[in-house]
């Protein structure tokens, strides 16, 4: 994460998150702390990037999720230059597929 944004208030946040058990306990915490636009525009950027590791096109992307081509360059750069987060949870997710 970029260190000028991460502080103490960022870590707590973080800490937080971690100490969810399930998908229900997700879903109550982040409806509390999000708005539903804000919980939509980070679902949509995962679809996203999940679309773009399956080389779908900015064009099938955008029609299917309704994502603009900025949200979706926006994504695609944070999968190519970015912390790779996207990349740890979607080899994750695969690894839970197999198991």
């Amino acid at each position: 994460m970029n260190n000028k944004i991460r502080n103490e208030e960022m870590n707590h946040l973080f800490d937080a998150i971690l100490l969810l058990q399930n998908e229900d306990e997700c879903n109550d915490f982040f409806m509390d702390l999000c708005t539903v636009n804000e919980l939509q525009a980070m679902a949509q950027r995962f679809e996203v990037a999940r679309m773009l590791k399956q080389k779908k096109t900015y064009q099938e992307i955008a029609k299917e999720t309704g994502a603009s081509t900025a949200t979706i360059s926006r994504v695609n750069r944070s999968l190519i230059y970015g912390n790779d987060g996207y990349e740890l949870v979607m080899s994750r997710e695969k690894k839970n597929e197999s198991d």
